[in-house]
């Protein structure tokens, strides 16, 4: 890692801390004897101007969001001193209007920025997206109706996001062009929706379509298991352009179909399960894919609000690249980020992974996360991908000899420092096993980063 980049944390720390003085101050003003009891009232009043929704009338809200992020990598790729640190710039402008109790419309504009970047690509999303339209729909229907809908650009979120969620982390997210239909009883709640992305373009307005469609049917039930609740879903999606196995570029028709489980057990144990089964065509070639999530989480007694969980992941991966048969599976468009290790070089393709970890509060609202993380390759024959889903490292043409990835340590801390205020910071630390030693020069990944995010016109 270069010099420079410790020195780019310690600037997003010291603009963390100046963009906190203000509110850190005014909160914790006390009031003299001598003053009235009114100033008790006054010092728990936000700062101007996170107090413009008071002057507005109650059908508008506004809120403005600002996020800097310092983060960096060193051997990218597993290459010796292939490094980089750069800064990662959001401005969000949020505005929502309710015209009536069954009518609503919101519009989100967002500029995200990159600099300081030089290895990969530092033009284009996730890193960079210059001001445009991010999301913009209306609400039609209250929350006591048993049918709503939402028209228009927006976010797709289900479940833990594996397949489908906004990729808040990564500077310019993900929204769809969509239209959803909320069908709502006491037994269940299902969603019907169809969607294209929205592609993040530099020099025009962002647009979804040139061939993405997602179509879904998303269920949520909490009768059918006790202390539990059941999601069933079935998502369709197309997409063309795409090289097949047995021919030239082909036209996606997969089928996604499968459930999630949450619920509670004795002795404050929680756990989550997931599958999925894939099928349908690319061109000539078949798809048939699967994959699971498993996870065991127990909440300690105590102060420190302890939380040990445990899981296990797998995706399947693809035997041969010219049996007319597609075997990886398709993770979709999930939120990836942290599912599989901080460092996001696993994502839910072609693995087994196995973690453990951890979370403490030492100190009230001082939340610190620690990750163990270990990971395999399915099928030996295919290759390994990264938490967007693309290829990472390419399969081995006579197959892997070895199909242990490696091994990861995660350390993560987060602290709101005011209701406008937060900070976050972390460091990932990866350990190449035998397969990353075979296919690449296999030197271990690191990866730190430094997080603050202000809310300005709103309270928080």
């Amino acid at each position: 890692m270069r010099v420079c980049r410790s020195s780019l944390v310690t600037t997003v720390c010291v603009n963390a801390v100046l963009l906190s003085i203000p509110s850190s101050l005014f909160a914790q003003q006390q009031p003299s004897s001598a003053q009235p009891q009114t100033s008790v009232a006054a010092a728990a009043t936000p700062p101007f101007p996170n107090r413009a929704n008071e002057v507005l009338p109650k059908w508008l809200r506004i809120r403005g969001e600002f996020r800097e992020r310092v983060e960096g990598f060193d051997n990218s790729n597993f290459k010796e001193e292939n490094d980089d640190s750069y800064y990662l710039t959001r401005v969000r402008l949020n505005a929502s209007v309710t015209a009536s109790k069954s009518l609503s419309f919101q519009v989100q504009a967002q500029d995200a920025r990159v600099a300081d970047k030089t290895v990969g690509v530092n033009n284009a999303a996730p890193f960079h997206g210059t001001f445009d339209l991010r999301t913009g729909f209306a609400d039609v229907g209250s929350a006591k109706s048993h049918v709503t809908a939402r028209l228009g650009r927006q976010e797709l979120t289900y479940g833990d996001q594996r397949l489908l969620g906004p990729l808040p982390w990564t500077n310019t997210a993900r929204s769809f062009d969509a239209a959803k239909v909320t069908f709502k009883s006491k037994p269940i709640a299902v969603d019907l929706f169809a969607a294209s992305l929205v592609r993040i373009l530099p020099d025009e307005f962002d647009k979804s379509g040139n061939g993405n469609r997602l179509v879904g049917a998303y269920g949520t039930t909490s009768t059918v298991v006790p202390k539990a609740v059941l999601e069933p879903y079935v998502l369709w999606r197309r997409d063309v352009n795409i090289k097949s196995e047995l021919g030239p570029l082909g036209e996606l028709h997969q089928w996604t179909s499968g459930a999630r489980l949450a619920g509670k057990l004795p002795a404050n144990l929680d756990y989550v399960v997931e599958m999925d089964k894939q099928f349908g065509s690319l061109g000539g070639d078949d798809v048939s894919a699967w994959a699971g999530h498993w996870q065991m989480r127990e909440s300690l007694p105590g102060s420190k609000a302890m939380k040990l969980t445990g899981e296990y992941n797998f995706a399947s991966g693809d035997a041969s690249p010219s049996d007319g048969t597609r075997g990886t599976f398709d993770q979709l468009y999930p939120t990836g980020h942290d599912k599989y290790g901080l460092s996001d070089q696993v994502g839910w393709r072609n693995m087994h992974h196995l973690r453990a970890g951890f979370e403490i509060s030492p100190i009230k609202a001082l939340p610190v996360t620690a990750n163990y993380h270990s990971w395999w390759l399915a099928d030996r024959h295919d290759g390994l991908y990264a938490a967007s889903g693309a290829v990472l490292v390419p399969r081995i043409a006579a197959g892997a000899a070895n199909t242990h990835v490696g091994q990861e340590l995660d350390l993560q801390v987060s602290r709101v420092v005011t209701p406008q205020v937060a900070i976050s910071g972390g460091y990932a630390h990866m350990f190449t096993g035998a397969f990353l030693e075979q296919a690449t020069p296999g030197k271990s990944y690191s990866y730190p980063y430094v997080m603050v995010t202000y809310v300005f016109l709103a309270e928080k």
